[in-house]
């Protein structure tokens, strides 16, 4: 799957990462890790941490799939609000699941200041707008059930706003201690120290086969190859739609721009997360270098062409939506820009799990708006299943959800 294309910030601010060998003999694991992004490096982190033998194969370089595209916000707030997720699956998943995400930005935080490449972890506050005043009761119910539970919110009207950016809108949350990262080198910075610990990591080798049974997992390699392991991750993303398509999840395109560097960012409040209440909406955050990274428009396109035609007129219009909330910036230059594919599921959840057909392998699919987030938390649970350890949040996010509710 052509996943992205365009000119990356993360990959030009970082080009001399570090590069791993191809495959060139058989092997046998604990675990073999298909896939080497943010998901894939989030499990190899907690496998390597609970004393298992790993080997991680991705087909292309370490990082250069969807991870390479990310753009690295990381909030306990989901494209499925925590209201909705009430009404849809009950308080005690809805809740569970803000909780879940709210700890793996603590988990992300922790793990940054253990790795030996910088990430470029920045605790941020974020702004949850009101796209036009037919949203502001939804938002305000956003707030209050947010505020209910715990979560460090504040709900601004019109006047908060305006004293605080340079733009008005009818109504926003203001939510503190949400996060950023530089995703991409995240997933370096991890398989770096991973491997000094033992992983045996490869890159541009690809699983063209699997076998499973309950004795274990066989992956062959498009070099010929054999890794035997008693399981396997399926963490290659939006590409395991092609091994195992699941009808509740849905592939689209979406598209990011990276400003030049800026001297200041006036009527700005604490270079905060920014998005909206519209769907699909726009984001906005800024880079430790003093970009604006600018995000969203997302079409329902999967065809590569299709997604790349519409490129620059995507690029031009995120400015003009960036110039129309701060007219004070000066004139803003697109110096890398990018489309990408980006996966999300119809209910809002995340899935980590196993499926019938394939005994020993777990899916590791952080699908939706918050995913270095929800790989987090996946690559903990599945660290449990195969520990033998329960996990009251598993439940959650398999493919069948049950009733949505978490084991006791």
């Amino acid at each position: 799957m052509n996943l992205k294309s365009g000119t990356l910030l993360w990959m030009n601010e970082f080009p001399d990462a570090p590069e791993y060998p191809t495959l060139e003999a058989d092997l046998t694991c604990d675990v073999v890790v298909i896939g080497s992004g943010v998901s894939g490096a989030l499990a190899a982190y907690y496998f390597v941490q609970a004393g298992l033998d790993v080997v991680v194969i991705d087909k292309r370089k370490i990082g250069h799939g969807s991870t390479s595209a990310n753009t690295g916000l990381l909030q306990f707030s989901n494209d499925k609000g925590l209201a909705a997720c009430i009404h849809t699956f009950g308080q005690e998943a809805g809740v569970r699941y803000y909780k879940i995400c709210q700890q793996a930005i603590d988990d992300l935080e922790v793990i940054s200041k253990q790795l030996s490449i910088p990430t470029h972890y920045r605790r941020r506050d974020s702004l949850y707008f009101a796209s036009n005043e037919e949203d502001v009761p939804q938002l305000q119910m956003e707030y209050e059930a947010l505020k209910r539970f715990g979560f460090p919110v504040t709900y601004f009207g019109e006047e908060e706003v305006k004293e605080h950016f340079s733009f008005t809108k009818s109504g926003a949350i203001y939510s503190e201690n949400e996060a950023d990262i530089n995703p991409y080198r995240l997933a370096v910075s991890i398989f770096e120290d991973s491997a000094k610990r033992g992983a045996r990591i490869y890159q541009e080798t690809e699983m063209v086969h699997v076998k499973s049974n309950e004795a274990g997992v066989t992956v062959y390699t498009n070099h010929d190859h054999v890794i035997k392991a008693r399981y396997a991750v399926m963490a290659s993303g939006y590409e395991t739609q092609e091994m195992k398509k699941n009808s509740a999840a849905t592939i689209e395109s979406t598209y990011a721009v990276a400003t030049q560097q800026l001297n200041d960012f006036p009527g700005w409040h604490k270079q905060c997360l920014i998005w909206e209440t519209k769907r699909p909406y726009l984001y906005l955050r800024t880079t430790p270098d003093n970009r604006i990274l600018v995000g969203g428009m997302d079409e329902p396109v999967l065809d590569a062409k299709q997604r790349d035609k519409h490129l620059f007129s995507k690029r031009d219009a995120l400015l003009k939506e960036v110039e129309a909330l701060f007219p004070d910036l000066p004139e803003l230059k697109p110096e890398f820009f990018w489309s990408a594919s980006f996966g999300s599921t119809r209910d809002g959840f995340p899935f980590f799990d196993t499926q019938s057909d394939f005994p020993n392998c777990f899916f590791l699919l952080g699908y939706g708006g918050n995913g270095t987030v929800y790989s987090t938390m996946g690559a903990k649970i599945i660290r449990d299943y195969m520990l033998g350890n329960p996990n009251r949040d598993a439940n959650l996010f398999k493919f069948k959800r049950g009733k949505y509710r978490t084991a006791k």
